[in-house]
């Protein structure tokens, strides 16, 4: 099994184990976590979505029962599984809809098509909720009772948990948060969903793409930089890269000093590709420390004050980690 990786963790025989399926336009994640959030394996192969979700699914059930067959367990171990994948999606027919990097699965069952296959309980949900769950259990997340995750990559997308549930919405769309307006008029940026204004036209990698080509006159688009090129500018003292950042961070502080006054939790995290190096680095800092000094400006004091802005931890896994957590929600009626 490629990629594969088991941690030393002790398994009985009558271990109660949750698969995390996370589904995205490049590569799917499998992997397998205990009750009590262990990771005893994970994986991911290539999604090869033109070849249609059957054998992708299919190939993700095969990985999940030969974890369990190397782990010296059964089919009867694995309680539930929980999968996640881009939006949009109904969550009340269990299907996915028309997301733009999975053309060939439009309009597929997902959750009916995996019950079937795996023969355990299912549990389907948009890929940033999962995300959100998966640092919400074992994450960031972890010692609050209510969490927000913002991922911050070619979009925006987000995560509502509060009191160990996502809010997913009347409409299969909650925690949309990518889509918040943070600007308005003619002017306004449009989002990558055809509305002008959204966050995720100005804090996205995308959104910082456009900018910085915008301000250096860069017309081909066979010239553009990625964002992560536009992240070691400013790394190094590029002083356009540089007030990028920190542009970013003041629209970002605009997302969240609205979902701070409308849900009120206590920590915010920042999870995604486009985090400028994250804790770890010098840039990453600055961009945290600046998204928290706006957001002081920008809300009433007791939420600015205190609300906890953080980078997420789980990285790539928080999506089937955070699948693996709402089958065990889900199923076993944890409180």
């Amino acid at each position: 099994m490629n990629n594969e990786t088991t941690q030393k963790v002790t398994i009985s025989k009558t271990t109660q184990l949750f698969a995390g399926i996370d589904v995205g336009g490049t590569n799917i994640k499998v992997g397998l976590a205990s009750e009590a959030g262990e990771i005893i394996s994970h994986t991911r192969f290539k999604t090869e979505q033109s070849q249609g979700p059957q054998r992708a699914l299919q190939k993700a059930v095969d990985i999940i029962h030969e974890s369990l067959s190397l782990a010296g367990l059964s089919g009867s171990n694995l309680l539930a599984a929980g999968i996640g994948t881009p939006g949009p999606l109904d969550l009340h027919t269990g299907r996915i809809l028309n997301p733009s990097n999975l053309p060939a699965w439009h309009n597929f069952d997902v959750q009916k098509y995996l019950q079937d296959k795996i023969q355990c309980p299912v549990t389907f949900a948009n890929d940033a909720n999962a995300a959100a769950m998966g640092e919400y259990w074992i994450g960031s997340g972890q010692q609050y009772s209510s969490m927000v995750l913002l991922t911050l990559g070619t979009g925006v997308g987000g995560g509502i948990v509060i009191d160990n549930k996502l809010v997913e919405g009347a409409h299969s769309l909650g925690g949309e948060c990518g889509h918040v307006c943070i600007e308005y008029g003619p002017e306004a940026r449009i989002c990558g969903c055809g509305v002008r204004g959204h966050l995720e036209a100005y804090a996205s990698a995308t959104a910082v793409v456009q900018r910085y080509c915008e301000r250096m006159a860069i017309p081909r688009d066979d010239q553009r930089p990625s964002a992560r090129k536009i992240a070691e500018a400013a790394a190094s003292g590029e002083p356009v890269a540089q007030q990028l950042v920190l542009e970013t961070s003041e629209f970002l502080a605009r997302g969240i000093a609205i979902i701070g006054h409308v849900i009120d939790p206590q920590a915010i995290v920042l999870g995604g590709a486009m985090d400028f190096g994250g804790a770890t680095s010098k840039l990453g800092q600055e961009f945290l420390e600046t998204t928290k000094k706006f957001v002081k400006q920008m809300t009433f004091a007791p939420i600015g004050q205190n609300v906890t802005i953080e980078f997420a931890r789980l990285g790539g896994a928080a999506g089937w980690i955070g699948a693996a957590a709402l089958a065990r929600l889900r199923h076993v009626n944890v409180e």
